[in-house]
C-alpha cells in the first residue's frame, strides 16, 4: 500500500471490509474479483510471509503478542459468576485468527439450519436453509482445496473435496478400533493445497501457500486482483449515520482519525468484536449503538463446549507426529439431543503434557497443601508414558444454544463477555461424554476436561440473523435491518453454534453475502 491515508479516505470505494480473517478475506476477494473496488481495515500488522508462528496463550507481553500476530489485550470474562481475564486463541493480522487454525473445514448437517419433522430446530431454523447453503459451502469448499474423506452417515455429495493422502500408522489404527466399535470415522476436510514441500503445517502460521485462510484463500488473491488495497495497523473506531440511513467508517491509524466513504460496508471483526463496533457506534438517532434498537446487539453469545480427551493407539503404531485428520459424526444427534462432532485436534500428549495436566488436577484438589504433590507427579507421567507411549489428543464439539443473558457487553477498548452455561447445556454434556467413552471402549483414554470448558476460539451469535426485526439484527443475507449499506460476514449473524467448526460456514455465508452485494449494486 503505496497511497496515504489522507488518499485512503479521500477515495470512493465500492465496499469497505473491517477484518481480514475467513469472512472478511472471502468477501473481500468475491467482490474484488468482480470488479469492485475494496479496502480491507487489518487492526493488527501485516506480518512477514516467512513467519512461522503457533499460538501462545501464556505470552503476556500487549507489544510482543502483537508483533506476532496474536490479539494483544486479555479478554476480561465473568464465566458463571466467575471473573477472569484470560488470553483467547485469537489472531489480530492479516488473515486473521485464521492463519493460526488447523484448517479443519466441515460443512454442517442439515438439521443444524432447518426445523425437521424428527429433528426440530431449537429455534426453528435459520433464515436461509440448508438447501439454500449447499452452493455455497461446495464453493467454498472448491476456494479452500478442502481434501478428505466423504460422511460415511451422509447421503450427500460433496463434490468440491478432494481425495487426501494415505492415513498415518495411528490414524489408521484409530479408525480401525473405531469400526470395530460399530462407528463411522472418516478423514476430516482439511484445507490444504498440497505443494511441493508442505509440511502439514495445521495449528499455526506458516510461511508456506499451501494452507488455506483467510490470508491465503481470501485477501492475498484479492490484492493480486488489483482491484484491492489493505490498511494494517489501523483500527475502526466507530460507524457514522449518514443522512440516506447508510454509514460511513470513522478509522484510526498512526495516531490519526479519518473518515472513509464506501457504497458497501463489510464487518467481519469476529462474533467478539464486530458487535463492540456497533454499540461503540452510539449518536443521537442510534442511542444504543447502530443496529441495536432491538436491544439484541451483543446477545445471544454462543461457543462449543469442547471435551478434549486424550486417547493412546498403542506404541506399535509409532509415532508420526501430531495429526489432525480423523473424526466421526455418529453423536452429532444421539439419544434425541444435539451434541456435535469428535475429531482429532492435532496434539499429541508425551510425558510433559502429562506432568502438566497431572499438576492441574492436584492445584484443584486438597492435595495441594501436600509438600512435594507437585512433583510426585513426575513419577506416574514417566510411567504412562513409557508404557504407552504418545497419546491423540481429541475434541468433542458439544453444540451450544442462543440465550440472551450470554453476551458481549458494550466497551470500545477491550473485550469483555458475561457468560452462564445452561442447565440443559450441561445436561447435554453428560451424554455426550458417556457416549464419547463408550465409541472408544477398547482403547486406553482419559478426559482432560473437568469442569464445562467454553471454546474461546469458536464464538457466534451476537448479530443474530433473522426475519423478525425485533428478534433479530440482520436479514438472512447479512445485511442490518435498518441499515441498508451494512453487512456482516463472520459468525456473530450464526443463529445458533451448528455442531461443527464454524469455518466453511462463515466462507460460505461470506460468498453468498457477497453475490447479495454485487446484485444491489
Amino acid at each position: 500500500m503505496t497511497a496515504s491515508f489522507a488518499d485512503i479516505a479521500e477515495t470512493a470505494w465500492d465496499a469497505i471490509v473491517i477484518g481480514t480473517g475467513i469472512g472478511g478475506g472471502v468477501a473481500g476477494r468475491a467482490l474484488a474479483e468482480a470488479g469492485m473496488k475494496v479496502l480491507f481495515l487489518e487492526k493488527g500488522r501485516a506480518g512477514l510471509r516467512a513467519e512461522e508462528t503457533a499460538l501462545d496463550l501464556m505470552m503476556g507481553d500487549p507489544v510482543a503478542r502483537g508483533i506476532r500476530g496474536f490479539w494483544p489485550d486479555p479478554i476480561e470474562a465473568t464465566v458463571n459468576g466467575r471473573q477472569q481475564s484470560l488470553f483467547a486463541p485469537l489472531g489480530a493480522g492479516v488473515g486473521g485468527s485464521s492463519v493460526f487454525y488447523a484448517a479443519t473445514l466441515e460443512r454442517p448437517e442439515p438439521h443444524d439450519l432447518d426445523d425437521l419433522p424428527d429433528r426440530p430446530h431449537p429455534t426453528g431454523g435459520w433464515p436461509v436453509g440448508f438447501a439454500e447453503m449447499l452452493p455455497w459451502f461446495d464453493r467454498a469448499q472448491a476456494l479452500f482445496h478442502i481434501q478428505g474423506e466423504p460422511d460415511p452417515l451422509s447421503d450427500l455429495p460433496c463434490p468440491s473435496v478432494a481425495p487426501p493422502p494415505p492415513a498415518a500408522p495411528g490414524d489408521a489404527r484409530i479408525i480401525d478400533r473405531l469400526r470395530l466399535n460399530g462407528l463411522h470415522p472418516y478423514r476430516l476436510h482439511a484445507a490444504l493445497r498440497r505443494v511441493e514441500g508442505c509440511r502439514d503445517c495445521l495449528g499455526h502460521k506458516c510461511p508456506m501457500r499451501c494452507k488455506m485462510d483467510g490470508r491465503s484463500a481470501g485477501v492475498e488473491p484479492a490484492l493480486a486482483s488489483g482491484n484491492a488495497e489493505i490498511l494494517t495497523g489501523c483500527t475502526a473506531t466507530r460507524l457514522v449515520r449518514q443522512r440516506d440511513g447508510g454509514v460511513t467508517v470513522e478509522a484510526r491509524l498512526a495516531g490519526e482519525t479519518r473518515q472513509i466513504w464506501a457504497r458497501h460496508v463489510v464487518l467481519a471483526a469476529g462474533a467478539l468484536s464486530s458487535p463492540r463496533l456497533l454499540m461503540a457506534s452510539a449518536s443521537d438517532t442510534d442511542p444504543e449503538g447502530i443496529g441495536n434498537a432491538s436491544g439484541l446487539v451483543g446477545r445471544n453469545l454462543m461457543f462449543h463446549l469442547n471435551e478434549i480427551f486424550a486417547l493412546w493407539p498403542g506404541k506399535a503404531a509409532g509415532d508420526a507426529g501430531p495429526t489432525k485428520s480423523v473424526g466421526f459424526r455418529d453423536l452429532y444427534f444421539a439419544e434425541g439431543q444435539r451434541l456435535g462432532m469428535v475429531q482429532a485436534m492435532g496434539i499429541d500428549v508425551g510425558y510433559g503434557e502429562i506432568v502438566h495436566h497431572l499438576r492441574s488436577r492436584v492445584a484443584r484438589s486438597a492435595w495441594r497443601h501436600v509438600p512435594g504433590a507437585l512433583d510426585l507427579t513426575r513419577i506416574p507421567a514417566a510411567i504412562g508414558a513409557k508404557v504407552m507411549g504418545t497419546a491423540k489428543v481429541f475434541v468433542g464439539l458439544l453444540e451450544d444454544l442462543p440465550y440472551a443473558e450470554n453476551r458481549v457487553l458494550p466497551d470500545p477498548d477491550r473485550i469483555r463477555l458475561s457468560y452462564v452455561t445452561a442447565p440443559e447445556l450441561l445436561a447435554r454434556r453428560k451424554i455426550f461424554r458417556r457416549l464419547i467413552r463408550r465409541a472408544f471402549r477398547g482403547t486406553r483414554t482419559a478426559f482432560l476436561t473437568h469442569e464445562p470448558e467454553p471454546n474461546f476460539g469458536h464464538p457466534c451469535g451476537t448479530l443474530r440473523m433473522g426475519v423478525d426485526v425485533g428478534k433479530s439484527v440482520v436479514n438472512g443475507d447479512g445485511r442490518l435491518h435498518d441499515t441498508p449499506n451494512l453487512w456482516v460476514a463472520d459468525a456473530s449473524v450464526f443463529p445458533t453454534s451448528m455442531g461443527v467448526n464454524p469455518s466453511l460456514t462463515i466462507a460460505a455465508h461470506a460468498l453468498r453475502m457477497a453475490n447479495r452485494i454485487k446484485e444491489t449494486t
